[in-house]
This record gives structure tokens, sequence and C-alpha cells, in this order.
């Protein structure tokens, strides 16, 4: 029988396990709090109202947030598991995957000893085999070249000396591959120059902003007869997608910022199995009249698809000169304007509008990737009866609703561009929205809010020029710094004109 001493320690024991597990569950109780408040910090960001929504922008920096907070707390009770020895939670997770074209440093960590307790010695049986991903940062290197000067001692015919090789910024110390990772970074990744010259000074190489705004400048001049080719491609198709986003540009002698914009100008086969590459060319315009739209494509006839801007319908009066051009409209801009609706209160027939697009889409969806031909039977057989669903809907509500309330403009603007909104029931190429297009202009809003202004006109060219043959690399799955800095060695080593084709993404993805 234990004596008292034994009980009064037992006693002490399970005091001490009751208050530790009683301190475990209230830290789990302040996580699971913190979780929960972390959640619905990321429901207001992405569902709270208009007036407290973040920015669409900012959507993915709610989510990277969330996912950090959540690991924290996680990464918390692991240590509490490990300190207590208990097994750790098993925990769903994307590890990622390390692909095979990797370099490989391989390290053996073997035994203290290779000699076994009865004296013998041990042989291998197998082994575990685990990869981790490791980042060596970027390296500046200098390449220093010579050329060596001969003389015949025999005679004095002169000095041999094999010619200097040609440089994208003549006399300056970058290589291609240099400027072509400022572009990247500025461009693509959204690093301000200034932003840049901070990280390269870390290294211990002092770049002036200046500096490298010469570089880009240089690069976009000699970089302008690609672009000007990837526009001749796309003009020369006869389905393309257009949209347009504001550019602010610094006006020094105002004070201030004014409006530019950039207009996009895309071509995406994919969906109906075209052959075209993908490709998308901005350019830069002082406004946002159909003038410029006009200018732009000029040359190019066909069905162009674009949201409902006003601006476009000069593009298809009939007194136009050049090759016609037909309009085809988006439904996902119809489609926001009923879900606006719906997001402010009980709209039955908002919602069933949006009900009737969602069965379009939800065709498109199937077909996408067939045919012209298969795509247009499908959508003929099953799109058009939902269309004339929306016809009737539409007709029913815009006769009851008032004209200058929500719901009566969102009626409005579909009525308004409802034949174009229809082009997709009569040629299999047509897409249900312009999607296409914006997808590529987001990076262009990204490095807007980054740099937050064009420092002029001349700038913001620039900025169309390398943006377009950016984006046409990622849309073709071209590495955009390994095409930049063969591109701009080809340049400055005196590429021909003639055949200034062979320069474009698609080509150099072919070639390598």
């Amino acid at each position: 029988m234990p004596n008292t001493a034994d009980l009064l320690g037992e006693i002490a024991t399970l005091k001490a396990m009751l208050i530790a597990s009683e301190a475990r569950n209230l830290r789990k109780d302040e996580r699971i709090e913190r979780l929960e408040k972390l959640v619905a910090a990321f429901k207001q960001a992405a569902f709270g109202r208009r007036s407290e929504k973040s920015d669409p922008d900012q959507f993915e920096l709610a989510l990277e947030d969330l996912e950090t907070g959540m690991a924290a707390i996680h990464a918390e009770e692991d240590a509490e598991d490990r300190a207590a020895k208990r097994p750790a939670k098993p925990r769903v997770a994307n590890r990622g995957a390390l692909p095979k074209h990797l370099p490989r440093v391989e390290e053996v960590i073997e035994p203290e000893s290779l000699t076994c307790t009865c004296g013998g010695c041990l042989h291998c049986i197998g082994e575990d085999v685990s990869e981790r991903l490791d980042i060596v940062p970027a390296q500046f290197r200098v390449i220093v070249t010579r050329r060596p000067k001969y003389a015949c001692r025999s005679c004095t015919d002169g000095v041999v000396q094999a010619p200097a090789p040609a440089r994208l910024i003549p006399g300056g110390m970058p290589t291609d591959a240099t400027v072509a990772h400022v572009l990247v970074s500025k461009y693509a990744d959204h690093l301000p120059l200034y932003r840049q010259a901070q990280i390269y000074s870390r290294q211990g190489v002092d770049l002036d902003r200046s500096t490298l705004a010469d570089w880009v400048g240089r690069a976009a001049f000699e970089l302008r007869p690609v672009h000007d080719a990837l526009m001749a491609d796309l003009k020369r198709s006869t389905k393309l997608f257009m949209d347009e986003t504001r550019a602010p540009v610094l006006d020094p002698g105002a004070r201030k910022t004014k409006t530019g914009y950039f207009w996009a100008l895309a071509r995406d086969d994919r969906p109906w199995g075209g052959t075209a590459p993908p490709a998308v060319v901005f350019t830069y315009a002082p406004g946002r009249g159909g003038q410029h739209a006009e200018r732009i494509l000029q040359g190019f006839g066909g069905i162009l698809q674009v949201d409902g801007y006003a601006g476009y319908n000069r593009l298809i009066v009939p007194d136009r000169i050049g090759p016609a051009i037909q309009l085809a409209y988006c439904w996902a801009h119809a489609r926001r304007k009923l879900i606006e609706i719906t997001r402010t209160g009980p709209a039955p027939i908002a919602e069933e509008g949006v009900a009737l697009i969602r069965d379009l889409y939800a065709i498109e969806a199937e077909i996408r990737g067939r045919d012209p031909e298969a795509r247009l039977a499908i959508r003929q057989g099953r799109s058009a009866p939902i269309l004339t669903n929306i016809d009737d809907w539409l007709a029913h509500h815009r006769a009851r609703a008032s004209a200058k309330s929500p719901l009566g403009q969102a009626l409005a603007y579909i009525a308004k561009y409802r034949d174009g909104l229809g082009r997709f029931l009569t040629d299999g190429r047509v897409e249900v929205d312009n999607n296409t297009v914006e997808r590529t202009i987001r990076p262009i809003a990204l490095n807007r809010k980054n740099a937050l202004f064009a420092g002029h006109d001349a700038g913001a060219e620039n900025w169309a020029v390398i943006a377009s043959l950016i984006e046409t690399c990622k849309m073709n799955g071209v590495d955009p710094h390994a095409w930049l800095a063969n591109t701009l060695t080809s340049i400055v080593n005196g590429h021909k004109q003639s055949q200034i084709d062979d320069l474009l993404p698609w080509n150099y993805a072919i070639k390598v």
C-alpha cells in the first residue's frame, strides 16, 4: 500500500499535468481565435461591401498574409509537440516540386562509426534520400575582355588586333544579360529602378538610378523594331482582342500628372485550336478617344472583341475608310454589372440574369480547345436557347425597371450591346468575353501601383515596348530574361532588319 508521501507526490504530479493541460488548451483556444480573426479579415477583403472592400490587386496580398499567419500558428503547435515529444500532426501542404534540370549538390551524412557493437564492419544496405531547394543569391561578376596587339618584327605593315565586340551601351559596363535583368526586374517583377539600385548596392555595386534608366532607354530603342514587327504580325490576324488602361504620366509644366492610356491589342487562338502564337502589344496614347484605337488598328480587318466603351463605335461607322471591322462584346462585363447589384442586398432579377449567363459559361468550359466548327455547332444547339431565354428575361424586366436604377442601367447595357454579345453564336472563333486581353493588362496595373506614374510620354512609350515583349514571352512559355539577353545580343551584332521576325518570342522558343 502506497504511503502518504507517495500519494502526495502522485497528487502533485497530476496537478502539474492538469495545469499543463489547461494551459495547452488555453493556448489552443487563443490560436483558434487568432485563426478566426485571420479568416474574418480575409473574408472582408474578398467579399466585403464595396465601400470597404480591398482593391482587387491587393487580394493576393490578403491571402498571403492569411496563409503566413496560419503557418506561424502551425509552427507554434509543432514546437510544442517537439518539446513534449509528441508525434507531429500530419498537415496537408503544397511542398512544390523540384525540376529535374536544376543542378544537384549532394552531401552524404555517414554515421559516426561504421564498426558494429560486435566488432564487425557495417555495410550499406540502402539509404534515405531527401531534396531541399537552395538558393544562391544573384552574384555579379566582371567580364574582362583582352584584345592582344600583334606586330611583325620583319616589316612595318602595322599592328593587328581583333575588333572590339559590339556593345549595347557604347563604352558602358553592362553585358546584354545585365540589361535584360534590369528590364525583367522593372517590367515583369515590378521593381522600380531606384529599388534595384538599392539591391545592387547591398552587394557592393553602386549603380546610380539614372545609369539604370539610361540602359533601359537604350534597350527600348533597340527593341522597338521587334515591337513594331509584333504589331504587324498581330494586325495580319482576323480575330483580336482590345482594351485600354490608365497610364498616369508626369506633366512637369503643370506640376501634376496627366492621364494617358495604354492600349492593348491581343491575340490568343488557343481556345479554338488556332495555330497562331499568342501575343499582346501595348501602345501608349495621350488619351482614350476612339481615334487612338482607329490609329492603332489601321490596316486590320476582322473581328475585334472589346468591352462596351463607346470609343470603339467609330470603328464600325459606315463611312470609315479601311478594312471592315466587326465588334464582339464581353459577357463578363454584362455579368459584372448584375453581380454588383446582388452584393447590395436581395436582387432576384439580377440573380436570375447571373444564373443564365453562368449557363453560357458552363458550355464554354466544355468546348474550350475544340475546333471552330465543333464549337459553333454546340453553341447553336445549346447556347442559342439560353440566349433566347436571356432575351425574354431582358424584355420582360426592362419594361418594369426604372431606367435610372442600377438594375435598369445594367439591363440597358445588355440591350445596347446585344448584337455584339451574340457574335459568338455566328463564329466559333469568338470568345464569350474579353478576359484574354484583361489578363495581359494586369501586370501593367501592378507596375503602375509600384511606379505611381511614368516620368514623361517617352517613358510611357518605352514602358509599352518592353512590356509588350515580356508579356508575349510569358504567353508563349519563353523565359523573358533569356529571350531579352539573346535578342539584344543579336541586335547589337547587326541582325538584319529584313529578318526581324526571327527575333519574335515564339521563334526563339522554336530555336531552343
